[in-house]
């Protein structure tokens, strides 16, 4: 029996059920997250061993109603470990992660439920009504496919020498994925670069090199540390002017997990191993098969189709890069000691296209930086754009407590002054964060209807978004790159996927969608950065209060096109390394000194080896695949962008940034979460099925065909 003085025991009587993160503390977690489980086991077993005819409220309806404490201790607690953990709560993580795997297991394993899902699912397959003569309708159908797919999928239906062995791979793959994510996160701070020389950090802003210091301050060193983000690029490298101290950065970033303390390779390894087993054993030939199974894209074929149509433009388009590239490089560096030129490497890349591109486009990276002022990027812009288009206003709630001081949290109102749900902004790195951006649900939007013996449940949502911008000194402000700035536009849309969720169920809520489509309003959203008639609403001069001059706006419009070789292949390159990990047969091992030889050979093969365009991650830091849930599915960008830039051609015909667009597409997107067919709620919206050339056309694809 859970203490009652637990702040997890009852739902929070704060506004939305805001966790009381003022009460919560580590020790809390552990028996909340047993207790629930305990509760949610007891709960099933009542649906499983009901001498009732199986029906959709006592079946389907029960389950979704289960597990209300474990849902609200887990969104908790792994939120927590993702943007604010400690030692002692990635203990609890490691210690938790097989007991939570065993209960999922327990679950979805159960030929009982399976069978009564199935007798649901035969009942009203043709349209007729269940045992209890309820007639269902689209989103009861959809709650109850899904759930009996979840089950066939997990093995419901095997028998139970081959379940015994799906619970020992599934528990040793929840203990490995923690363990690979707690040790990318040690990797990634222990390779932050310490400098110690002021001149090598020429081409840095003031601002910069601020947060630098402090970052060695907050680490006890004296001088400056350049902290890491999570991809293979790293920010900094557009900037710096040191050589030297550009191919440190870069060596940093692209060895982290190779050998040392914190060493990946045996984990990730064994991981795709694993995941190869389990697929054998579900009926699927790989773990590409098995999660596309489950998926909007048709088959492993079409999404390989899809990424490696684009490798030869993208590619051709790189090498022309790199070649003005090199002259950029040569002008500047010249020949060494020994008479020959300058050559163009990795880490000279970012740094040398930053300076092709202020030339070419009269646009220098560091006088763009001041008119980006976080608050005003957030407040003025990114709700803005929210209120134009979904009648959606923002009032901030100081009062309510929050798990750093960093965070900052928003009450959210409709058009008739209802409250819709809270915001969380959680935006400064720190060494307790992930690497990364990314949006989450502390509270998952419900209607639960009532049923015989439960009341009915409704909750609205409570979702936050973590970016890594570097914390500038205490009073001075912080300034976003145009990436990061669309890095937040990009979070607040899956935002704005969790806010404007309208259903019943809990397993169709918000983002709960297919991995290849929860991208496709975050993508969409992206847009409105740089939305002509919101620009000079938030682009404004830190200091003057000025807002981005009518030149400078044109040309960072008109550099938004340029690099795209670099950023397809990079991306790409990323894309087909996640799928040749998951492609593995069932016994078809990779050892852990032979990681990078399967990578380079993975890249030859799909014609990505390029020395001068890394993979956006490499293996031993692809924590999206190894630790996040994107295995198999980081082609999702580039699928989901489709979409997108289908979405963004619609917006552009029917006059942008106005407030029936929005309507329409929350309406037929957002707002659906998992309660439609996608591919039918993307007709409802676009009134056909998608398009390819948009997304051609904005990479620069086009000309060739590809």
């Amino acid at each position: 029996m859970l203490d009652p003085e637990n702040p997890l025991a009852a739902p929070s009587t704060l506004p939305h059920g805001l966790p009381p993160f003022d009460a919560l503390r580590t020790e809390h977690f552990a028996p909340a997250l047993r207790e629930g489980m305990a509760q949610q086991r007891a709960e099933v077993e009542a649906v499983a061993t009901s001498a009732a005819p199986a029906s959709f409220a006592s079946t389907v309806g029960a389950l979704e109603a289960s597990g209300e404490l474990l849902a609200r201790a887990a969104n908790a607690f792994y939120n927590l470990v993702s943007s604010d953990s400690d030692d002692a709560l990635r203990a609890v993580e490691a210690e938790l992660a097989p007991e939570l795997t065993a209960h999922s297991d327990a679950i979805h394993l159960d030929s009982r439920l399976f069978a009564r899902l199935t007798a649901v699912r035969d009942q009203t397959s043709d349209g007729g009504p269940d045992a209890d003569g309820e007639v269902l309708d689209a989103e009861q159908r959809a709650v109850l496919e899904r759930w009996w797919r979840d089950l066939a999928r997990a093995g419901a239906g095997l028998d139970e020498g081959a379940k015994a062995r799906l619970r020992e791979v599934n528990g040793e793959l929840a203990r490995l994925t923690t363990q690979f994510g707690t040790a990318l996160l040690a990797a990634t701070n222990a390779a932050a670069v310490h400098v110690t020389d002021a001149a090598e950090l020429a081409g840095l802003s003031d601002g910069e090199r601020a947060a630098a210091a402090q970052a060695a301050t907050a680490r006890g060193l004296q001088g400056w540390v350049l902290p890491l983000s999570l991809p293979t690029d790293q920010p900094v490298l557009a900037s710096l002017d040191h050589r030297g101290l550009r191919e440190r950065v870069f060596r940093a970033s692209t060895t982290r997990g190779l050998g040392g303390e914190h060493d990946t390779r045996p984990l990730l390894v064994r991981i795709a191993a694993l995941r190869a087993e389990r697929a054998g054993l579900l009926g699927a030939a790989h773990h590409a098969e098995h999660v596309l199974a489950d998926a909007t894209a048709p088959s492993v074929e079409a999404v390989m189709e899809l990424l490696t149509s684009v490798v030869p433009a993208a590619v051709s388009n790189a090498r022309g890069e790199a070649l003005e590239l090199a002259e950029e490089l040569r002008a500047v560096e010249g020949q060494d000691a020994g008479g020959r030129d300058a050559e163009l490497r990795p880490w000279d890349w970012a740094w040398a296209a930053a300076r092709v591109r202020a030339r070419r486009f009269s646009l220098d990276p560091a006088e763009l930086r001041p008119y980006f002022e976080l608050d005003a990027v957030i407040t003025r812009g990114v709700f803005a754009a929210a209120t134009a288009l979904y009648g959606l206003t923002f009032t901030e709630r100081p009062d309510l407590p929050t798990y750093h001081p960093d965070v900052r949290t928003w009450e959210v109102f409709d058009e008739a002054g209802a409250s819709v749900g809270l915001f969380l902004g959680d935006f400064f790195a720190r060494e307790s964060k992930r690497g990364g951006a990314w949006m989450s649900n502390y509270v998952d939007q419900v209607a639960l209807p009532a049923a015989e013996g439960r009341p009915a449940r409704t909750s609205r949502p409570v979702v936050v978004n973590n970016l890594n911008v570097p914390r500038p000194p205490d009073g001075e402000p912080a300034l976003l790159t145009p990436d990061e700035v669309e890095t937040a536009f990009h979070e607040f849309g899956h935002a704005l996927h969790g806010l404007l969720s309208d259903v019943r169920y809990p397993r169709l809520s918000g983002t709960t969608v297919p991995r290849d489509f929860v991208e496709f309003p975050s993508q969409v959203n992206e847009v409105w950065a740089w939305d002509p008639a919101l620009l000079p609403a938030y682009a404004r001069h830190v200091e003057t209060g000025r807002p981005l001059p009518a030149e400078q706006v044109s040309a960072l419009l008109a550099s938004r096109s340029y690099g795209q070789g670099f950023a397809t292949t990079e991306i790409v390159a990323a894309m087909l390394l996640d799928q040749a990990w998951h492609q593995l047969a069932p016994g078809e091992a990779v050892e852990s000194d032979d990681v990078e030889a399967f990578e380079a050979a993975a890249l030859e093969r799909h014609g990505v080896a390029l020395e001068l365009v890394p993979p956006r991650y490499r293996s031993t830091y692809f924590n999206h695949v190894f630790s996040g849930g994107y295995s198999a599915g980081y082609y999702s960008y580039l699928w989901s962008e489709v979409l997108d830039a289908d979405t963004v051609e619609w917006f552009a015909e029917h006059g942008g940034l106005r407030r029936v667009n929005g309507a329409a597409f929350a309406r037929e997107v957002l707002s659906r979460g998992g309660a439609v067919d996608l591919a039918a709620a993307y007709r409802a919206f676009r009134g056909r099925d998608p398009r390819v050339e948009p997304l051609l056309e904005r990479r620069g694809l086009a000309a060739t065909g590809s």
